[in-house]
């Protein structure tokens, strides 16, 4: 099987266009952590070091947006809870980022 490799220099290219998606290093980071299960707000905070409460809010609204990730509202009334986890898109993603993971190791 020979490898295909997209024009991912071309703005319409779909491979480009995931790369642009997950190229924030904080959505990388936040899928590692949701890896462990499903997490609240605040120990993903705790987990990912240096990233505010605003950009978190923002990343896992974006990344719910985008099918990778799934909330869930524990408790409805305020204050309230909600907890996210990994979709299976979302964890489709272990593998890809286990072979960066290796790579770097290795170099």
């Amino acid at each position: 099987m020979a490898l295909v490799v997209p024009d991912v220099l071309e703005e319409g290219c779909t491979t480009r266009q995931a790369l642009e998606r997950l190229a924030s290093k904080w959505r990388v980071l936040l899928i590692y952590a949701l890896l462990a299960g499903p997490q609240r707000h605040a120990e993903l905070r705790r987990r990912v070091a240096g990233i505010s409460q605003k950009v978190l809010t923002e990343t896992l609204r974006e990344m719910e947006r985008d099918g990778l990730v799934h909330r869930r509202v524990l408790k409805e009334s305020p204050p309230q809870h909600v907890e996210y986890e990994l979709t299976a898109l979302g964890k489709s993603l272990q593998e890809p980022l286990a072979a960066i993971c290796d790579w770097a190791a290795r170099h």
